[in-house]
């Protein structure tokens, strides 16, 4: 085939899709063509609705008996102060003291869920007592300096005097982070309470020593 039948071939190839595209050009305004139609309208109730697919016709199902929601694990205490104690010597913080990554992560869960009362820095000083929300003890210098993490952890779950509980709000793993975020404004609250060290004093050098006195004479 010579060079010129090659570009009358492609010529007419191109002629062809031209027509072709414009035979099939889309319209924005009208919906493309539909294969399979059933399996984009799902027959889905509504949440509250009514279903034939159950015996008691509703759509919305109970969970099944001990479900339980994800990264929602239960603790198993009561929202007691006695409780607060047992929480306190059974369970222990899965975090490190040195896991960097985990305080950054409750700073920023503490920021969103806990400044706003207790302050920036730990010291009941929030945002929300300028505007009449009795103030929280301060995490630097209250009680909850001498609480164990496992008692914190009861604390921020079931909440205590009026503090919320934020058990349904954080996942367990949120509140452990949370904790470990006090416990460093805690040490940072502690480190800048210690009174700065005196400087030392230092023996002056390169001293001739002093002559000696008539009296000292021999």
């Amino acid at each position: 085939m010579t060079l010129s039948r090659v570009n009358v071939a492609l010529s007419v190839l191109l002629a062809a899709m031209l027509l072709a595209a414009w035979a099939i050009r889309v319209d924005p305004q009208t919906p493309n063509w539909e294969f399979l139609p059933d399996m984009q309208y799902s027959p889905a109730p509504e949440a509250l609705g009514s279903s034939g697919s159950f015996p008691d016709g509703r759509a919305w199902q109970p969970s099944p008996a001990e479900t339980i929601a994800r990264e929602q694990m239960p603790l198993h205490y009561a929202a007691t102060a006695a409780d607060a104690i047992r929480a306190g010597e059974e369970l222990v913080s899965p975090i490190a003291k040195d896991d960097a990554k985990a305080r950054a992560a409750g700073a920023a869960v503490y920021r969103v869920n806990c400044a706003m009362c207790h302050g920036p820095q730990g010291h009941g000083d929030g945002p929300s007592t300028k505007r009449g929300v009795p103030p929280p003890p301060s995490f630097i210098t209250g009680k909850s300096v001498q609480m164990k993490d496992g008692q914190l952890m009861h604390v921020l779950t079931y909440g205590q005097g009026g503090m919320a509980p934020f058990g349904t709000q954080l996942t367990i793993g949120e509140r452990w982070q949370a904790i470990a975020y006090v416990r460093e404004l805690q040490a940072q609250g502690a480190a800048a309470a210690q009174p700065a060290a005196a400087p030392a004093v230092t023996e002056p050098t390169n001293v001739s020593p002093a002559a000696p006195s008539e009296r000292d004479k021999p």
